[in-house]
């Protein structure tokens, strides 16, 4: 490998560009192309009902007993 790259510090130098061009472009994580967004963020209390956790309206806490320091819904 030395000997196409020349010296220890080409590789380096050459690692460290590709290194700094893969953090700058997206990638495919980014999201593909014509797929719908992912849900916004909405600031929504968490409250109960008796003994459910809610928020904006919506079941949460895959039915674990909600504490009784959280308000409850009104």
């Amino acid at each position: 490998m030395a000997a196409t790259l020349g010296s220890p510090r080409v590789f380096v130098r050459l690692a460290g560009l590709l290194l700094l061009v893969s953090l700058a472009t997206p990638g495919l994580a980014a999201g593909s192309v014509g797929e719908a967004p992912g849900p916004s963020f909405v600031p929504c209390a968490l409250e109960r009902i008796g003994t459910q956790l809610v928020r904006c309206d919506n079941l949460t806490g895959t039915g674990v007993e909600a504490p009784f320091w959280i308000p409850e819904q009104q």
